[in-house]
């Protein structure tokens, strides 16, 4: 049976992600860091692909599970009749720069509450996407046993219970009673390398809680759905690397929109408009430091010529991106092509170089001190969107069909140039403010003009037909949220993108996308209605509808990408960065909408 994707957990150690399940396996891990290939990828097709469960042999065992307090600690407790133990799952997070260069560790702790238990240990290892079988040795004694797999660059050693060989799996029980503990240790080495030592577990398992603890405790919020906003902070936290500063769409690639379709992309990359927008978030909740580390980030990235500049890049600023396919993995549930790598990193989307100046801009309203290159990488930037003014885009949802003037393009290209404007005339910048505040009117009157119709905003300048992108346009400030034209998009979003109360980005029955198959509900359009909602007067059903969607969350917190209300479930890359941003908004929203006069 395939697992669902909401009944997976994260571990993290804000480098790389492993996926939990509810049944106890790890089916997804990509070592050293979260774009590198794949040691276990049964979340890609099935045992045989690669996992490490650590269950009770008691098939009838029943769990929970939940976080230790605001980390990525999980604990799962299960029940065999009268028997409870826990399973305490982690990755040590390690301040040390250099260390992802040595080891990456994940820990599965046992621990027995009451009577005995007997769990059962299987561990599959497929490094390279399931396409490298490694060669495995019993290295250790019969009291400390450990196990050494090594394939190609990438070596694992595992320690802490005595696994045998049968048919390329390794197996063994564990016997634990109450009070006692035992510790499963994985650990990743380059091949070359010595095996790293054993872990001091308990060390490792406190400084790993303090650490997400007292970045949780500096969390400035208040309000309703304040553990759901905690959570969501967390899990952007976790998809930021510690090292580069480059922050993740997602933890996973290939995960499907569609069950059995084509639309199954690698999200384990850099976008600097879901970069920006999540940083944006975390401006919003106290978290400049991080502003500071992205901002360098930014510049490494795009250094060069403006001309360059790519919609997306590696977790370190790396270029090359190319999309190809791996027959190695049948995908979830079937679902294929399984594509590593994503070729929108070649594609131009207009919105992008005004989701980042958005992003700046409020980040130097928050106080971020200008470093000696960042204001000339926002002018190198107002170059590039001047450069590119007159031409069609593949817009926010990444078309693939024909580039057009999608409307919401426009408008982020008009806030890039209002937020060089600002930056003069606020900050007393240096830059060709007259050029900037042409451009701007000039997008105004072009938008104003061509992207309305029928007194609704339209999704680009050749249709009628409207998107969910639309609703951002009040955010950026092009217009107020109650504007004649707003409402009546709002309107027809309602009228022709809803269903069962949950918003699709379009309606992919028009072929703009150049995409076979349809997709379900965006979980982040929704909550863009909820903030469209919450600004509008309209304040219980904006909180109707963030309770339906903070219910849609897993039981860790986590949102996939869409949600399909037919079939109740999760679909798509997980855990989402556009979700858990769009959650905080709506949150914000909720409480600002408190303020406004009734």
């Amino acid at each position: 049976m395939v697992t669902r994707i909401e009944d997976y957990a994260l571990l993290s150690n804000c480098r790389t992600a492993a996926l939990v399940s509810t049944e106890g396996s790890i089916d997804w891990l990509c070592l050293p860091r979260l774009d590198s290939p794949s040691t276990f990828a049964a979340l890609l097709g099935d045992e045989s692909h690669g996992r490490w469960m650590v269950r009770p042999d008691d098939p009838d065992a029943t769990a929970s599970r939940h976080y230790d307090r605001d980390t990525f600690v999980l604990i799962t407790r299960w029940q065999s009749g009268d028997a409870v133990a826990e399973v305490h799952d982690f990755m040590p997070v390690d301040p040390d720069p250099g260390v992802q260069i040595r080891r990456t560790d994940v820990v599965r702790r046992i621990v027995g509450v009451t009577g005995e238990m007997t769990f059962t240990q299987s561990l599959r290892i497929r490094f390279d996407y399931s396409r490298a079988m490694p060669w495995v040795r019993q290295t250790g004694s019969d009291d400390e046993p450990q196990l050494v797999a090594m394939a190609g660059p990438d070596a694992l050693i595992v320690r802490g219970a005595r696994l045998t060989a049968v048919d390329h799996e390794h197996r063994g029980d564990i016997r634990i009673a109450a009070g006692e503990v035992r510790d499963l240790q994985l650990a990743w080495f380059p091949s070359h390398r010595q095996a790293p030592d054993p872990l001091d577990v308990d060390h490792a398992l406190e400084t790993t809680k303090k650490w997400w603890q007292s970045w949780a405790d500096t969390i400035e919020h208040s309000g309703p759905h304040h553990e759901k906003v905690v959570r969501s902070l967390l899990i952007l936290r976790a998809l930021t690397n510690h090292e580069t500063g480059g922050i993740a769409a997602a933890a996973t690639m290939a995960l499907p929109e569609e069950m059995g379709g084509e639309r199954n992309w690698d999200y384990r990359y850099v976008w600097l408009r879901d970069a920006a927008l999540t940083l944006e978030a975390l401006l919003g909740h106290g978290f400049l430091g991080l502003a500071d580390n992205w901002r360098e980030w930014l510049l490494r990235a795009v250094a060069g010529d403006p001309a360059d500049v790519q919609i997306m890049y590696g977790l370190a600023g790396e270029r090359d991106l190319t999309e190809s396919v791996l027959t190695a993995l049948p995908g979830y549930a079937g679902s294929s092509p399984v594509r590593v790598g994503n070729g929108a990193w070649g594609q131009y989307q207009a919105d992008v170089v005004g989701e980042v100046l958005v992003t700046l801009s409020a980040a130097r309203k928050a106080g971020l001190a200008e470093s000696a290159f960042s204001w000339p990488l926002e002018r190198s930037l107002l170059r590039f969107a001047a450069d590119q003014i007159d031409h069609p885009d593949q817009g926010l949802w990444e078309i693939r069909g024909p580039a057009r003037m999608f409307t919401h393009s426009r408008v982020m290209m008009w806030a890039a140039f209002d937020r060089g404007v600002r930056a003069v005339e606020d900050y007393g910048l240096p830059g060709s403010v007259k050029t900037w505040r042409r451009l701007r009117d000039r997008m105004r009157d072009e938008i104003d003009s061509r992207g309305v119709c029928d007194g609704h905003f339209t999704q680009h300048y050749d249709t009628d037909e409207v998107d969910a992108s639309l609703l951002l346009l009040p955010q950026v400030g092009y217009c107020r949220p109650d504007d004649e034209r707003m409402l009546a998009t709002v309107a027809r979003i309602e009228q022709t993108l809803m269903h069962d109360g949950l918003l699709y980005r379009y309606r992919t029955s028009s072929g703009v996308d150049g995409l076979s198959g349809e997709e379900s509900p965006f979980l982040a359009c929704s909550f863009w209605l909820v903030e469209q909602y919450a600004s509008t007067g309209r304040r219980d059903e904006a909180a109707q509808l963030m309770d339906r969607l903070c219910s849609l969350t897993n039981d860790v917190g986590m949102l996939a990408e869409e949600y399909d209300p037919i079939a109740g479930r999760q679909l798509g890359n997980t855990p989402q960065a556009f979700s858990h941003l769009a959650l905080v908004r709506a949150a914000d929203a909720l409480v600002d909408s408190e303020c406004l006069p009734r």
